[in-house]
């Protein structure tokens, strides 16, 4: 190819990586294709979807409880995108394992980062180190069969207690009180079924620091427990304190609105005395609890026994502050559930305090805050894990407007043509896999339902898919190889 074959022409388009398929990855580059500069046929793109995971939708495949009733919705409007056949998508490529920040820039003349955050955020409270105690991201990465977790989780607890009154925190308690045969209709893992079918819990606490008006979790969320059956929801009338901004937020939000409705309808439908609720499992919902200390005893030293409370009570702002009452609550299991952190990138500055690569408006800046050229950032990685799905696109289109700004001074790629990638990715051996790839797992986790439908019989569960957890067999049903038993 010429060297002075204009760029961003269809015999030289614009090169573009992203890296990251979940929501953030595929919403860039699907702006990127759907662009004004593109549409009028003023600009051609060329992009490679890259991800560190055999199969593509990060968050949503790894992130989301399965039982999660948006998330069919999700995954139909990112296949459409990908499935058009005007973005290339190389799974199981990690970059800064096999792919650099050099290998990037050589083939492409800019570069998206959508990583996302995968890690729990700290709660730095004494014995929060104990056996026991988990980060509820890590417990989502098991129950949604990501392939780097162990396939074991220790379900031992009769008594748990949840800490956080996000989206999160609420997925982490529905699938620990939830009956396993509810599951079934779910993607759920075989592996995950069977530890949560034997899972000896009778009741899921889970606390938040401010009041009702101030949960983070969406009311579609909340409604989701109401459906799970033989399991009791009980709330606890000290709890529901509204200070003159929780006044405000119910007057002027019609999601708060809502979600204080049902929470006090709840507690006005409950019964006074509890012992007359006779689901063999509960979920409590405390409000006004800060958590102080995860403890031990003697019978079990190292093992979590219980975890402490200071009471809150709200401050006219919305914000709690502590009253100097302490409570406790016998517990064997406490998963912290209070957000996400984002991991660093190889050669790229990461903001450690804030979990992020530092950016202006997705354009990634260096140590001393100048904008490194070709290179963006997206999603969480971007902005920090806070905000829903909807706000991911509108993210997204702020970074691709700011590099379409950008084209004219890009840093161009050295080796731009596409099948170079694919010779470098082959010559180091790596077993990466494609779009018609994840097609052929996608419908080899269909055929585990159907099988186990069939298996069930009529008046069985059905089973839409059984999700393959180990990477190495993603990778070879992917790559065309005889498929590995689930």
């Amino acid at each position: 190819m010429s060297t002075n074959t204009p760029v961003g022409t269809a015999a030289r388009p614009l090169r573009i990586a992203v890296v990251g398929s979940g929501p953030a990855g595929v919403y860039a580059a699907d702006i990127l294709t759907k662009s004004e500069a593109v549409k009028s046929g003023e600009l051609t793109v060329s992009i490679d979807l890259f991800d560190r995971y055999p199969a593509p939708y990060g968050l949503i495949r790894y992130g989301v409880a399965p039982d999660h009733p948006r998330i069919k919705g999700i995954v139909n409007a990112l296949h459409k995108v990908l499935d058009r056949g005007d973005i290339r998508f190389f799974g199981n490529v990690d970059y800064g394992t096999d792919l650099s920040l050099e290998d990037l820039r050589t083939h492409y003349d800019a570069v998206i980062f959508a990583t996302g955050a995968i890690k729990d955020a700290d709660l730095n409270i004494p014995g929060i180190e104990l056996d026991g105690s988990y980060g509820g991201a890590d417990f989502v990465s098991w129950y949604d069969g990501h392939p780097d977790v162990s396939r074991d989780w220790p379900l031992e607890a009769k008594e748990i207690a949840v800490i956080g009154n996000g989206n999160v925190a609420l997925d982490v308690a529905r699938m620990l009180s939830k009956h396993a045969d509810d599951l079934l209709v779910s993607e759920i893992p075989d592996n995950v079924y069977r530890a949560l079918k034997d899972s000896p819990v009778t009741d899921v606490h889970v606390f938040g620091r401010r009041g009702p008006a101030q949960v983070k979790f969406t009311p579609l969320e909340l409604r989701e427990l109401s459906h799970s059956k033989d399991v009791d929801i009980i709330l606890y009338a000290e709890d529901f304190e509204f200070d003159a901004e929780s006044d405000r937020q119910i007057q002027s939000n019609n999601q708060t609105k809502t979600m204080v409705g049902t929470l006090t309808n709840w507690i006005a439908e409950q019964p006074e005395d509890h012992s007359e609720l006779t689901a063999s499992r509960r979920l409590h919902l405390h409000f006004l609890h800060s958590p102080v200390e995860v403890y031990d005893d003697a019978d079990a030293p190292g093992r979590v026994a219980g975890i402490k409370f200071e009471r809150t009570e709200l401050d006219g702002t919305g914000n709690a502050r502590g009253t100097g009452e302490f409570v406790d609550y016998p517990v064997q299991a406490v998963y912290r559930a209070i957000g996400y952190f984002g991991s660093s990138l190889p050669e790229v500055e990461f903001d450690h305090s804030k979990g992020v690569v530092p950016n202006d408006g997705g354009r990634v800046l260096d140590a001393s805050g100048t904008h490194v050229p070709g290179i963006y950032a997206t999603g969480w990685i971007k902005r920090g894990p806070v905000g829903l799905i909807g706000h991911t696109k509108g993210d997204a289109l702020e970074t691709v407007t700011y590099l379409l700004e950008d084209r004219e001074n890009l840093p161009l790629a050295a080796a731009p043509a596409p099948e170079t990638i694919v010779e470098l990715l082959e010559n180091r051996g790596v077993q990466y896999t494609s779009w018609e790839g994840w097609l052929a797992l996608d419908a080899h986790e269909r055929s585990l339902g159907e099988k186990a439908s069939a298996d069930a019989g009529a008046d069985g569960i059905q089973r839409e898919r059984i999700k393959v957890v180990p990477r190495e067999d993603m990778v070879e049903i992917s790559r065309g190889g005889v498929a590995a038993e689930v």
